[in-house]
């Protein structure tokens, strides 16, 4: 259906913010304060994703609205038939959604960027990188195709090297934000070959048209092996973007950028932009593609978690903390917890984004400080500061009436009963230790940074609140990581509007044999729509109602430990964390030296890759120049001895002749005297010969 006020609203929303690039960037050495441009930009966007967001809720909350049109045509191809390549808009309840959320936390940090990179002489240059990722963004938000998707993550990729980068003069920055382009373009590649293998059997980057083909039977390659490649393929992506193991090392060296940045990119609308990639393929993705997905999603989830343990940067916590979230969202979607995933999606969005800001009050405060040694005692002078970090900390941590305790139940739940009807244990326990670590290191976190005596006396004693204009956008999403805005029952999302309203999980299109969320028994399906393609196991949804409460009370068991602990060993230090670290001192050293991954991958992929240039370059210089060299040396060889040749032998011939010629010419000359007399006499002596011969 085509509803034009909210397809050209839509595409208004889209292009304002590279309106705001194009403006910041020509006019910024014309108009001083362009960048002011560029936030009203950014509020216009707000206001227009919000009436777009009530206009859909209100007048086609069931309706998914698609326009497209022609981009190229290719006419008659060989083997493909009448190819064309469509670009276009999907405006469902997902979209309006996740345009409202970039759109928010874009121009909080807008707001928020005005003081916290005020006197900055690139000012308006990081406005106009900021106006370019909006855009990007919102590109990929909206798009109905997997080429135009595609398309624009590759901008997000531009944009957010850009900002990581922003402060080239840093080694430091320069590396992260090569780093992240590297990494991501790893992920990447694997996108573009699960892309390509859709559309070599369909002939469509259109979703739609590609999820009705593969409901109808019409398999890549008729094989669901072939169906399984393409979704972890194409989830390649969203391991790059959103930091899924083993490409996730980019995303806490990228703190080097601003911490505004960190918010925008690294907390609420980059990273997340991988889940999103994998919401909108979750149709067409097999068992074994979702299995391999709950995988790396619980383990990059662990692991992350107990990196943060340790860490004493206050960005490098909140990035290890990123990491770990986003792939509690990637695990949430791999257990077939598809709402739950989305639900999480948007509530971290807010209290990770109040979470970094916050941090950048803290450094902004204390003078670019970020080591939380060097901090305590703060609660005094950032009372504003203080209380929203710690409601942003009790939300990750998922304590009740905050949104992260919703969310966070439910993906807990969908992979407890995930474990019962798989008989794989592994993830649910995962997902738990992961709840009891998060709240141990954000309150660790919290207590060190906050708490107890200043450490640094000097830079405490200049530390102060934030400007309004910083504390703003911290108070807006501190209220919006309460559970109020999703649900009345601060105990259970379910009956609440947003996931009994808004989103809902999609029908599978997979063929029944190769999904495994809903069928169990060796393979004995539940409940079969009238295609005979499974809707929704019913035995699925029994256990996700039954695990609700046993996940309720082991995640609040856990979130309570864990903050319990944090407590015990850092405000009333019954116990003393070094010690500790002392004893276990391989596993300490192990987390806080991040696994050693970035050790093990500069041993062997980049070790190697500079190994296998260096043998290109012996093997270029050494064989290929060698066989030049040989070849120019029996070349002019050659040549020498043709230049003799044509010297003394070519040359010798034609002077030979010249000079015989030259001899015979001097000895005639004699006779050559003009006299006639001596003429005639030569005449008649010849006569004579020629008589006496031919007598």
């Amino acid at each position: 259906m085509y509803d034009s006020f909210i397809i050209n609203t839509s595409i208004a929303i889209l292009f304002l913010p590279l309106l705001g690039f194009a403006i910041s960037i020509f006019l910024s050495k014309k108009v001083e304060k362009i960048y002011l441009a560029e936030v009203a930009i950014i509020s216009l966007n707000m206001l227009l994703s919000i009436i777009v967001l009530v206009y859909k809720f209100s007048a086609y909350i069931d309706t998914k609205i698609l326009a497209e049109f022609t981009w190229i045509n290719f006419g008659d191809v060989p083997f493909l038939g009448n190819l064309t390549i469509e670009l276009g808009f999907m405006i469902d309840n997902v979209t309006v959604l996740m345009l409202f959320v970039v759109n928010l936390i874009s121009l909080l940090v807008h707001i928020y960027s005005l003081e916290y990179m005020k006197g900055d002489k690139r000012f308006t240059r990081y406005y106009a990188y900021l106006g370019i990722f909006t855009f990007s963004m919102l590109g990929i938000v909206l798009t109905h195709n997997l080429l135009m998707m595609y398309i624009f993550w590759e901008l997000v990729g531009l944009s957010s090297y850009l900002l990581i980068g922003f402060w080239y003069e840093k080694k430091t920055a320069s590396d992260a934000s090569k780093k992240a382009f590297l990494v991501n373009r790893v992920g990447d590649l694997g996108m573009f070959a699960g892309i390509l293998i859709l559309f070599t059997n369909y002939h469509t980057f259109t979703l739609d048209t590609i999820f009705h083909q593969i409901s109808i039977g019409n398999l890549p390659f008729d094989s669901t092996v072939w169906l399984t490649a393409a979704g972890i393929l194409i989830f390649m992506g969203a391991v790059g973007k959103s930091a899924q193991f083993p490409l996730h090392v980019w995303l806490p060296d990228a703190m080097e950028g601003p911490t505004p940045v960190s918010a925008l990119i690294h907390a609420a609308t980059m990273v997340a932009a991988g889940v999103y990639l994998v919401v909108r393929i979750f149709v067409m993705l097999t068992a074994d593609a979702m299995l391999v997905i709950a995988i790396v999603g619980a383990f990059t989830s662990f692991i992350a978690a107990t990196i943060a343990l340790t860490q004493n940067d206050i960005k490098k916590v909140l990035a290890y903390s990123t990491v770990s979230q986003l792939g509690y969202m990637i695990m949430s979607l791999g257990v077939g917890a598809y709402a739950f995933a989305f639900f999480h999606l948007v509530t971290h969005a807010f209290f990770k984004a109040c979470l970094f800001l916050g941090s950048g009050s803290v450094i902004h405060a204390m003078h670019h400080e970020q080591d939380i040694r060097s901090m305590g005692g703060l609660k005094k002078k950032m009372p504003y500061t203080y209380y929203t970090f710690l409601i942003s900390s009790l939300a990750i941590s998922g304590v009740p009436l905050t949104s992260g305790f919703l969310s966070k139940d439910g993906i807990l739940a969908g992979s407890l009963a995930f474990g019962s009807l798989t008989g794989h244990w592994l993830i649910p326990f995962f997902g738990f230790i992961v709840a009891f670590m998060t709240a141990f290191y954000m309150f660790r976190l919290v207590i060190k940074t906050f708490h107890g005596e200043p450490r640094d006396q000097k830079k405490y004693d200049h530390a102060h609140e934030s400007p309004r204009v910083m504390a703003l956008p911290l108070v807006v999403l501190t209220v919006l990581s309460v559970f109020f805005w999703y649900t009345p029952n601060p105990l259970s999302s379910e009956s609440g509007w947003f996931l009994s309203t808004w989103v809902q999980t999609p029908e599978t299109v997979v063929p029944n044999e190769a999904r495994w969320d809903f069928m169990i028994n060796d393979g004995d399906v539940i409940e079969e729509s009238r295609e005979g393609h499974i809707t929704h196991s019913q035995q699925y949804t029994d256990a996700m109602h039954w695990a609700h409460y046993p996940a309720m009370f082991l995640s609040l068991i856990m979130a309570g430990g864990g903050i319990t602990l944090a407590f015990v060993f850092y405000e009333w230090k019954k116990l003393s964390a070094w010690s500790l670290a002392k004893k276990f001192k391989p596993l300490y050293n192990m987390s806080l030296n991040k696994w050693y991954f970035d050790e093990f991958y500069d041993k062997t992929f980049i070790g190697g890759t500079i190994l296998l240039s260096k043998f290109m370059s012996w093997f270029d210089g050494r064989i290929i120049d060698g066989i030049v060299n040989g070849t120019a040396t029996v070349t002019k060889l050659f040549s020498n001895i043709s230049g003799l040749f044509d010297t003394y032998v070519v040359d010798g011939f034609v002077n030979f002749t010249a000079f015989l010629s030259g001899a015979i010419g001097f000895s005639f000359r004699k006779l050559q005297t003009g006299r006639v007399q001596t003429y005639v006499v030569l005449v008649i002596f010849s006569v004579l010969i020629l008589l006496f011969i031919f007598q």
